[in-house]
């Protein structure tokens, strides 16, 4: 079973960063709008994972402490750990190694998308529980 990470990156305007995949045809969810993320490579960690794929695909390094875990879980398409950071990305800054674009969503934005993956039930659970307060910001 396949075994991945994405994460939920949050701005200080409470917007979700996401990337629209690649138009290609030969790959899962091509042309739909995703959370970043990635394959556990073999003898690495989730937690290494997601921050190499940040680095790789972005060119962006997280800092270890800011990368929190959300929910780990198994889902239609294998085993996914999904993190979560606050971030202030400048997207004109970022270079993409792998997908279109990337844009920051409003949560209603999110919620008028139909992303790929299960990342609408993700994203859902994430707001849902930061609304709670369940998910303690870092600082």
């Amino acid at each position: 079973m396949d075994e991945g990470t994405n994460i939920v990156m949050i701005n200080s305007a409470g917007e979700v960063l996401l990337y629209l995949r690649d138009d290609k045809p030969t790959i899962k969810f091509p042309n739909t709008w995703c959370l970043p993320g990635g394959y556990v490579e073999e003898g690495e960690q989730p937690h290494e994972c997601i921050r190499r794929e940040i680095d790789e695909e972005m060119g962006v390094l997280l800092a270890e402490q800011a990368v929190r875990p959300l929910v780990s879980a198994t889902r239609s398409y294998g085993v996914e750990h999904t993190f979560w950071t606050e971030v202030d990305l400048d997207l004109d800054r970022v270079v993409l190694t792998e997908g279109q674009r990337l844009r920051w969503f409003t949560r209603a934005e999110v919620d008028a998308h139909e992303l790929g993956y299960e990342d609408n039930a993700i994203l859902t659970d994430f707001f849902e529980r930061r609304d709670r307060g369940d998910l303690v910001p870092s600082g």
